[in-house]
């Protein structure tokens, strides 16, 4: 299989150049990975990022690189949906409410359905993702124990349950668009979160310990 070759360009339109093919090729690979599943052909991820898969190699060399760089890419994205709703929105309910709406919309949690297990464990423990990661769970954090102590979010909730709702995933009926699907799921669930008389939850609200738990990694110890 022949290897295409890019013709010499100046330094500042290379850089540009890399950029955005890099950019078409997560784009492309985050579509393509939730569509068909991890396994789908990286020839396809080229072909609909609009690049040759030389181009794809030399930025991502295998696999599981272009994976992490599609998982940094959702959990950047996440933190940048956090950080707006909570600037932009006039209470902590509300920005909760739109960084939910906003999170699922992206499906993380269906991308991480479909990684296998150990390899999403590798996957997460990069070190580049780790203040990504606190800087969401802060944000969670204190959406939730504001919402909270405004008498807007019930109190049987914690900030680990909402990271819980993040990874829903909605079947779709073949009778209905995928975004009215979401959308009516969606806000059947604020609806449930919200601080009024109802049936009480199962079992103990996930608190800030829990959340910080279950996003913990272990890192292996670095070289001497």
């Amino acid at each position: 299989m022949a290897v295409e070759t890019e013709k010499p360009q100046g330094t500042a339109g290379l850089r540009a150049d890399a950029r955005r093919n890099r950019d078409l090729i997560v784009a492309a690979a985050q579509n393509l990975f939730l569509e068909q599943g991890v396994d789908v052909p990286l020839e396809e991820v080229a072909r609909r990022a609009g690049v040759g898969i030389g181009t794809l190699y030399r930025r991502f060399p295998d696999r599981d690189a272009l994976l992490g760089a599609v998982c940094e890419e959702g959990l950047r994205r996440m933190a940048e949906l956090a950080e707006t709703a909570w600037r932009e929105e006039p209470d902590a309910w509300h920005a909760l409410c739109r960084f939910l709406r906003d999170s699922i919309e992206l499906r993380v949690g269906v991308l991480a359905a479909k990684i296998e297990p150990h390899l999403h464990q590798r996957l997460r423990a990069g070190r580049e993702l780790h203040e990504i990661r606190q800087r969401v769970i802060a944000l969670v954090v204190r959406m939730t124990e504001q919402a909270q102590a405004s008498g807007a979010l019930r109190h049987d909730i914690g900030p680990g349950d909402v990271a819980l709702l993040l990874t829903l995933h909605v079947y779709t009926p073949p009778s209905m668009r995928d975004e009215q699907a979401m959308a009516r799921v969606v806000e059947i669930m604020l609806n449930g979160l919200r601080a009024v008389p109802g049936s009480p939850l199962p079992g103990v609200a996930l608190d800030r310990d829990d959340l910080r738990r279950y996003t913990a990694v272990e890192h292996p110890p670095a070289a001497g």
